[in-house]
């Protein structure tokens, strides 16, 4: 097992200028669970596309503690009924998160991607979250 804590110890503290610790973003807030809360995307890329984030500044995937994945597991459940209950058109989900730069990270507290898919919202859907790397979609 891996131990986090080095790296949860320097995470911990919220920052004044990070748009996604708590006290910045909880005006925007759409739902809460424990230890994460979920936000609307200032940048959707489709209706209904929501951000699940720790509430405790934390800077990717891998340094969130048990605890708070499992939060945010629960919560994403939460949340997409809520989201698929108010549009019937959603067909499906894209869940996912950038972890680091080189990955396409642009904020460094964690965040989870839910973003609803509709048919038809992309002419080839197949290969989903394959499409980072556009050479490797289709298969």
């Amino acid at each position: 097992m891996i131990d986090n804590n080095r790296d949860n110890q320097a995470c911990a503290e919220q920052q004044t200028d990070c748009p996604f610790c708590y006290d910045n973003a909880k005006e925007n807030l759409v739902e809460e669970y424990q230890s994460v809360f979920a936000i609307e995307d200032g940048y959707p890329v489709s209706d209904g596309h929501l951000l699940i984030i720790p509430k405790r500044h934390s800077g990717d995937y891998f340094t969130m503690i048990e605890s708070e994945r499992r939060d945010a597991d629960h919560l994403i459940e939460i949340v997409r009924k809520k989201v698929q209950e108010n549009d019937p058109t959603i067909s499906g989900f894209n869940i996912g998160m950038n972890c680091g730069e080189s990955a396409g990270q642009s904020v460094f507290h964690c965040h989870i991607h839910l973003i609803p898919r509709r048919y038809g919202d992309t002419p080839k859907p197949k290969g989903g979250v394959r499409g980072v790397i556009p050479d490797k979609m289709g298969y």
